[in-house]
């Protein structure tokens, strides 16, 4: 009799971490991977589209109903799914092909915002309308977005992985900075129609990028059998790892108060500076401006530390607050872009933290937990964070969502550092590491 094969995460291994620093001129040395170099290119012409989307249908439905609480509740439709289906989006991303996963989804994805577009330019759209496409695009991303991170890995193999994904991130800040301002233009010119109609074209173009790839190229994995408790073993995988779990915590209540943030800038720019849709857009812009500069920024990380992600997710909590506080829109501004900078160094060091802890043959579901809590904690955030900002203040709004992050930031760093034995040293002699965190003495 045959004996039955070892678990899954015994017979895998962890991808290797490359942890040299790289010359500036290979800041972007996985582009230089022809499959990812025209992965990144249709990706970065959707990330515009889907910017462009995002800003138009919060504005459309901010103006349609006149209620803040309204554009929470669409973002929670949208990332509602993902938190009560998102295990199993990842289990299938394990199981089959991730790209033909992705041309499916993409294809979907192009027919919603084919409907939203024809119905906003034939002027018969209802807030409903719009609840029920959303609530269907986030079943998309429930098999989209675990297969999407996983297929960096297919395209660049484990020797660029953590550049390639600092890429992805660059390519869609750089593309959330021109989607928004974009959206602005079209809003106050000719409606939000046509940002649905560029999204629905922009989609069948990353169809064809996916189409055009050299399949013999791909770094492809052995899909995982089924069996029975694929999604406890992923579970149980994921909190057996320190440098999973912690920053799956931090992630959780980062997504829940402070990815809602293009709520908040709504009321902002309708409420508080009365700015209108092409200030949102420019607000939006601001917060992409840094976090281009972040995921620039995070391709020069030489080391991957549970320390750096709770560090990051601080400070984000931190300028998040400062924006609450400041007095005038154009400090306000410094502040967006302060915050896209520490918000974009958390996102890449966590998934990157994530992604090349879990073993090859288990990521999918490992991804799909991750995934299910950055997504699905903005469906309960949204509303929430809209609620405040609409019945309490705007700035109350931001002031939450920066303040409960960087507490529970605080809290699990003096977690860590009590488990690690660490404490703070300042070396005045030392102009490069004036801070720097060292193991107690005994």
């Amino acid at each position: 009799m045959t004996p039955p094969p070892p678990p899954l995460a015994t017979v895998t291994q962890p991808v290797a971490v490359v942890s040299e620093r790289l010359p500036w001129r290979h800041t972007f040395i996985s582009l230089r991977v022809p499959n990812f170099r025209l992965f990144a290119t249709g990706h970065f012409i959707a990330v515009i589209a889907i910017w462009m989307q995002r800003i138009a249908q919060d504005w459309l439905v901010l103006q349609l109903s006149g209620s803040v609480t309204a554009v929470g509740f669409t973002v929670a439709l949208q990332f509602l799914p993902s938190l009560l289906l998102g295990p199993w989006g990842g289990m299938v991303a394990d199981r089959f092909s991730k790209r033909k996963i992705l041309i499916l989804c993409q294809s979907a994805a192009a027919v919603l915002a084919a409907a939203l577009a024809a119905l906003a330019l034939s002027g018969r759209i209802e807030v409903w309308h719009v609840y029920v496409i959303a609530l269907i695009l986030g079943l998309v991303t429930v098999l989209d977005q675990p297969a999407r991170q996983v297929f960096v890995h297919e395209l660049v193999g484990p020797r660029y992985l953590r550049n390639a994904i600092s890429v992805n991130s660059t390519t869609f800040q750089l593309g959330g900075l021109i989607g928004p301002a974009i959206a602005g233009v079209l809003l106050t010119a000719v409606g939000a129609g046509w940002a649905f109609a560029a999204n629905a074209a922009a989609c069948c173009s990353t169809v064809a990028m996916l189409l055009l790839l050299r399949r013999d190229e791909l770094f492809v994995s052995a899909p995982a059998p089924k069996s029975k408790g694929m999604l406890r073993e992923g579970l149980r995988y994921a909190l057996s790892k320190p440098t999973i779990y912690w920053p799956w915590l931090m992630v959780g209540f980062i997504s829940v108060f402070a990815m809602s943030l293009p709520v908040l800038l709504a009321a902002f720019a309708d409420r508080v500076y009365g700015i209108g849709a092409g200030g949102y857009g420019m607000l939006n812009a601001l917060v992409a401006l840094g976090a281009l500069t972040g995921a620039v920024a995070s391709t020069r990380r030489r080391q991957l530390r549970l320390r750096s992600v709770v560090l990051a997710a601080g400070m984000y909590g931190l300028m998040l607050c400062l924006s609450a506080a400041v007095p005038t829109l154009p400090l306000f501004g410094a502040a967006l872009v302060l915050s896209g900078f520490w918000c974009l160094m958390f996102l890449t060091a966590s998934n990157q933290l994530v992604q090349t802890s879990s073993n090859l043959g288990i990521r999918g579901r490992v991804m799909s937990l991750y995934i299910m809590v950055l997504i699905g904690g903005q469906a309960l955030g949204g509303p929430m964070i809209g609620f405040i900002a609409e019945h309490v203040d705007p700035h109350a709004g931001l002031l939450v969502a920066g303040g409960v992050p960087a507490l529970a930031a605080a809290t699990v760093a003096v977690v860590l550092a009590r488990k690690g034995e660490l404490t703070l040293k300042v070396d005045v002699r030392n102009r490069r590491g004036l801070l720097r965190v060292v193991r107690r003495a005994a």
